[in-house]
């Protein structure tokens, strides 16, 4: 039987008591934190070298995750250092040891992020597109 589906909202810092926390969900904690760490996303987490998982929640329902990442992103600081110190007071990384965890297969690391859902989803960038200009025949596309 499948195993149900699982949502965490997570805290990230790059040192105890740091500047920088970022708030974000995720439906796969492990594979998540492992890109953190690996700073294979670009943006927020790795410029500012957000690497240590200070505090995280589990869901069964994706709204109550969201609900919850929204709430939490809009408290003062003060309240998310209150928050991290009552499930993690010495500021710890829980994900230390979990590098072990999630090791993906070679082909698995050059896969790409998903992009939302559009006329062109599903097409990469070098991939073929739709000519606007032409019918709208599927057969007329251009590189």
């Amino acid at each position: 039987m499948r195993q149900p589906k699982q949502f965490f909202v997570y805290i990230m810092s790059n040192d105890p008591k740091s500047a920088v926390l970022y708030t974000g969900i995720t439906g796969d904690l492990v594979h998540r934190v492992w890109q953190h760490k690996n700073k294979l996303v670009p943006g927020f987490t790795g410029r500012y070298n957000l690497t240590r998982l200070v505090y995280y929640e589990r869901f069964f329902y994706p709204d109550a995750a969201i609900d919850r990442e929204k709430e939490i992103k809009a408290w003062r600081r003060s309240k998310k250092i209150k928050l991290i110190e009552s499930m993690n007071p010495r500021w710890d990384d829980l994900a230390k040891d979990w590098q072990t965890l999630y090791q993906p297969e070679a082909a698995s690391d050059l896969r790409e992020i998903p992009r939302p859902a559009g006329e062109n989803a599903g097409l990469r960038d070098d991939a073929f597109r739709y000519d606007y200009g032409r019918s709208a025949d599927k057969t007329s596309h251009s590189r």
